[in-house]
């Protein structure tokens, strides 16, 4: 994907200032090391997302759950998740898994995984039966929209424009999915901006921020290096240049810390954190295997929530996302908005 022309970038508002938002992909337990199968519906781990969302709340940080469809059918999540929104900031948006959402006439492949890559009335079927049911679920349709696997594709932004979605986070920045039949978000920086019919879609990628040494290199040097033996790994341990997505996942905290400093001394004005549901309970996704690995998820999550305190980066729920990108003016190009 080619990034977006400066005119299109959002200016938020100046009393916007600097906010960052938590979204969670709220899906199904599945193993990741395995082929995807359209009968993994289990949904036991969000028994532990009253207790993941109470340690937000009690920081007044909303979170986004982007929910598939064994979430937004399963009765115990259901209650769940209207409790979570009961705070009064929190949001409930979608999250389409091809692999479990009806109508499933597509092959299993890892290609038909990304539903970007479906014919657009497929695609176009499996949005109208999860936003049903999460209308039902939740009483109010829903308006962010993630794509699983982050498989947007040419049909997507229209589809979701025709539906009333106001913003789409299916674009991780600086990642390339190409190599599995996904897209390639390699060009796509951390700045929102209007895509779609008419602008009427606001893209929020996912944050992901170049630290180290050599990162003035950023994307150009990070593809180089991927085409070296051991290149990006060689880089990352001497401190070069490491690229550092904001997630708990695999992301280690001092690394972490680090790239919130340099996206908001880019001028980033929201940084898009994410986590995935059954990280919350050990054992049911590969970055958190057992209860050492979970008390370092709270207590990364505990240190960087402290920091972006600190800087004055205050949380922004959906609404507010909403509201302060309806104000912002495409903006005029300028440095800090480059992407």
């Amino acid at each position: 994907m080619t990034p977006p022309p400066p005119g299109d970038l959002v200016d938020w508002p100046a009393d916007f200032g600097t906010r960052f938002t938590v979204t969670v992909d709220t899906e199904e337990e599945f193993d990741w090391a395995q082929p995807l199968d359209s009968g993994n519906r289990n949904v036991t781990a969000m028994a532990a997302m009253p207790e993941g969302h109470r340690r937000f709340a009690d920081r007044g940080v909303p979170l986004t759950l982007l929910v598939d469809h064994p979430i937004a059918t399963d009765p115990r999540s259901i209650d769940i998740l209207r409790a979570v929104v009961a705070d009064g900031r929190s949001a409930v948006g979608t999250q389409l898994h091809p692999w479990v959402n009806p109508p499933i006439e597509e092959a299993m492949s890892p290609q038909n995984s990304f539903a970007g890559n479906l014919p657009a009335a497929l695609q176009a079927a499996k949005l109208d039966v999860l936003g049903a049911a999460i209308t039902k679920a939740i009483g109010i349709p829903p308006r962010v929209y993630r794509a699983g696997r982050y498989g947007i594709g040419p049909d997507t932004l229209g589809l979701l424009a025709a539906r009333g979605y106001r913003i789409d986070s299916s674009m991780r920045a600086r990642y390339d999915y190409a190599a599995e039949a996904g897209p390639d978000f390699g060009a796509i920086g951390n700045h929102a901006f209007r895509c779609g019919p008419n602008n009427q879609i606001v893209e929020l990628p996912l944050s992901t921020v170049f630290i180290g040494a050599a990162r003035g290199g950023g994307a150009a040097l990070y593809r180089a290096l991927g085409r070296l033996p051991k290149g990006r790994g060689l880089f990352s341990r001497t401190g070069l240049l490491s690229r550092i997505a904001l997630t708990p996942e695999d992301m280690p905290l001092a690394a972490a810390l680090e790239a919130v400093a340099v996206a908001v001394g880019e001028g980033v004005r929201v940084l898009n954190f994410s986590f995935h549901s059954p990280s919350l309970v050990p054992g049911c996704t590969p970055y958190v295997r057992d209860a050492g690995d979970l008390a370092a998820f709270h207590h990364w999550w505990d240190r960087v929530l402290g920091d972006l305190q600190r800087r004055g980066v205050a949380p922004a729920s959906l609404d507010e996302l909403i509201a302060g990108s309806a104000c912002g003016s495409a903006a005029a190009a300028s440095p800090a908005h480059a992407v």
